[in-house]
């Protein structure tokens, strides 16, 4: 008996669906799905073209349950035939030439990959797809049959967001204000208060530069915001003041990099490629060549949850008690502003977040996002600011500590290269010295220190 086709059981799938569920959202989800079977199936490029912008056209027709409906047909039924896969991998076994590898990678290939490929052929397709990612990302936990989607947009978004087909823009005062407008909506790490604020922001002595892709032109994918200063700040609230007094750039010695925003929540996890900041910081240092300092002044977002993990942890340890009784004092709005609580939460946290960002992981890799991000672009973790920022967001994120990673050109691919092959952490001594010293050290170590002293 011959196999059904795969638009066959396309359709009888829809079939099925449209008895158990709203007949409204069956036949809904069931028309965006036979349109991008059709789609599929097509060969011809000028009505695949015509199919994609039809397909991309009744997509964005669905919402709430008809969305969900239609994830679960590309979960379901464009996913790869398991006894295809089966078959030519046995073939492969028996016989590992190249050419029985390639029919196994065609067999193992969702055909939705191809599908999505084919979407993005229509105008608009790659906003579509990626707004197709972030929903369907926000979801994964609650449906999980839904990964193997993600995965797939992944994989093509990591071939077409690389660092090749990047362009890196400045961004000042006659940038289109639709882009500007974007930078005050995306602006995830110190918020932009109006127009004003970002005017500020544009000046002389401060720089900001964007990184477009072909086919988004108006849609920074990430945004870097430069202060040019006469030192390496410790504190973000001077830097991002818009009633600070404009200086005059030719005489700074110090690019500080105290805002990177990545602004595309579907490219979320997607690598652009390393040496984004080596890049502006060449570029930067042409325009200025006095500077001689790279730096960052950036958050430790996950220091407070780390801080509550550690103290809430099934493995007692001593150092337990105490950090509790310091995230009951980072309750209050203003135990900053006592000097005497300030200055021993000081000496104590900032041993934590030394020990955080050294020892506390994700895998292999550091548990702060942020220092994945700056370690892998070649920078050396290089100083701890206390009350860095004090705004709400940065009281809550890392109770108001910030740190400095600084880009020395020189050994930035180095830096690079350790991080990819060992993720080895590159830190001034300073930060192995606080965080042998923590309360969240293993004993052995506090007590090897004590003795040394």
């Amino acid at each position: 008996m011959e196999k059904p086709s795969f638009l066959q059981r396309l359709i009888d799938s829809m079939s099925r669906r449209s008895d158990s569920g709203p007949r409204a959202v069956a036949r809904d989800s069931r028309r965006v799905a036979s349109i991008c079977a059709a789609l599929l199936s097509e060969r011809g490029e000028i009505s695949g073209a015509r199919l994609a912008r039809e397909a991309v056209e009744a997509y964005q027709s669905l919402d709430g349950a008809a969305l969900h409906a239609f994830f679960d047909v590309l979960a379901d039924e464009f996913s790869p035939d398991p006894e295809t896969v089966g078959v030519y991998a046995d073939i492969y076994r028996k016989d590992p030439t190249q050419y029985n590898l390639t029919q196994l990678q065609r067999a193992v290939e969702a055909p939705r990959i191809q599908l999505l490929r084919r979407l993005n052929m229509a105008p608009g397709g790659t906003t579509v797809l990626l707004e197709m990612r972030r929903l369907i990302t926000r979801e994964l936990r609650t449906r999980p049959h839904w990964v193997g989607i993600e995965a797939d947009l992944a994989h093509l978004f990591a071939s077409w967001f690389n660092r090749g087909f990047l362009v890196l823009q400045r961004i000042d005062w006659r940038t289109s204000a639709l882009v500007l407008e974007k930078l005050i909506q995306y602006e995830a790490v110190h918020r932009i208060a109006g127009w004003r604020d970002l005017r500020r922001r544009l000046q002389n002595d401060r720089r900001c530069y964007a990184f477009f892709h072909p086919a988004l032109p108006d849609e920074p994918l990430i945004f870097i915001e430069i202060a040019l200063t006469r030192s390496m700040s410790a504190r973000v609230q001077t830097l991002i003041d818009p009633d600070s007094p404009v200086t005059d750039p030719s005489t700074a010695n110090c690019a500080i990099f105290y805002s990177i925003t990545n602004c595309q929540q579907g490219l979320r996890g997607i690598s652009y490629g390393n040496l984004l900041i080596k890049q502006v910081a060449e570029d930067l240092g042409r325009e200025f060549p006095r500077l001689g300092t790279f730096a960052t002044l950036s958050p430790v977002p996950g220091f407070r949850s780390w801080l509550t993990s550690f103290a809430n942890a099934a493995d007692a340890h001593p150092g337990q008690a105490k950090t509790k009784e310091f995230l009951v004092q980072l309750e209050r709005p203003d135990w900053h502003e006592d000097k005497e609580l300030a200055a021993d939460m000081q000496r104590e946290l900032q041993r934590l977040c030394a020990y955080y960002l050294l020892h506390a992981k994700q895998g292999q890799e550091p548990l702060d996002s942020v220092a994945r991000f700056h370690l892998g672009n070649g920078a050396r973790l290089e100083r701890l600011n206390w009350l860095g920022d004090t705004s709400p967001a940065g009281m809550n994120r890392s109770a108001g500590v910030m740190v400095n990673y600084v880009y020395r050109l020189d050994d930035v691919e180095r830096n690079h290269e350790a991080y990819a092959r060992e993720h080895r952490v590159i830190a001034a001594r300073r930060f192995e010295i606080l965080a042998k010293e923590s309360l969240a050290a293993p004993q052995e170590a506090r007590k090897s220190k004590r003795a040394a002293a």
